[in-house]
Parts: C-alpha cells; structure tokens; sequence
C-alpha cells in the first residue's frame, strides 16, 4: 500500500478518535445547566445533547472503518491481543452507546419520569462512556500485550 495514503489513513483514525471523546466533555456542563431551566431552553439544550451524540456516533463509524483498514493494510496480526482486546471494549461501547444515550433521552420528556433522575444517569453514562473510550486510546496507543 503506497505509504502516504496509510499515513491519510492513520490521521483520519487519529482525528475520528478525537471526535469521538471530545465531545462529550461538553456533555457535563450542559447537563449542569439543564437543570431547573424553562422548557424553551430545555429543548435547546437537548438538542445539543442529542448532536453532540450524533457527532460522537458518526465519528465512532469513522474510527471502525478506519481501524478496520489499518488492521488490513498494517503490520499488527488481528489476533494480536490489544487489537481483541479493543474489539471486546469496541462492542461493549457500541451497545452502551446506543442503550445509554438513547433511551434515557428519550425518557426526558416522558411525564412520570424524575428529570433529576435522569439527568443524574445521563452524566453517569456519559462518565462511563469516556471511561471506555480512554480504555479504547490507550489500547490502541500504547499496545499491550495482554496474553
């Protein structure tokens, strides 16, 4: 493979990587503010919410497809143990991705659920979604070998 296009390959890696756990630092904050505000600003701050999701979720399809061709066109065998490893912890945040985010969205504005409640787990979710995330970076910075 012609090295300059591995190298736009392995930025595009780097740069969706970014993307990917950046964002949702921003989460916090507006999960602070969302607190005790009208509806009007409710809805803006949920929509926020909802595309800084989008955005992480996007970049995360990025980050899979280049992954997946620096595993083909790069030296590392796929049955290296932090390649498995990352898979492992890969599909563990997809899953957490798609049930954590989403459904307590969406119970935001349903009547009967305490919004304090759900504001709590959604910065719960969002914690424990950058905790996998860094394990994800340091896996694939650092490659362990793990047995």
């Amino acid at each position: 493979m012609n090295e300059a296009l591995y190298d736009v390959i392995i930025f595009l890696h780097v740069i969706s990587a970014v993307l990917s756990i950046g964002p949702l630092f921003l989460l916090m904050p507006i999960i602070k503010r969302l607190r005790g505000v009208g509806p009007e600003i409710e809805t803006a701050y949920l929509t926020i919410i909802k595309v800084i999701i989008r955005l992480v979720m996007h970049a995360g399809h990025v980050l899979i497809v280049t992954g997946i061709l620096l595993l083909i066109f790069g030296p590392w065998p796929w049955h290296s143990s932090w390649i498995i490893a990352t898979i492992i912890v890969l599909l563990l945040s997809g899953v957490f991705l798609s049930k954590g985010f989403s459904v307590v969205l969406r119970r935001f504005n349903v009547e009967g659920y305490c919004k304090s409640k759900i504001l709590n787990r959604l910065n719960q979710t969002s914690w424990i979604y950058i905790a996998l995330m860094l394990v994800m970076l340091w896996l694939m910075v650092q490659k362990p070998i793990l047995w």
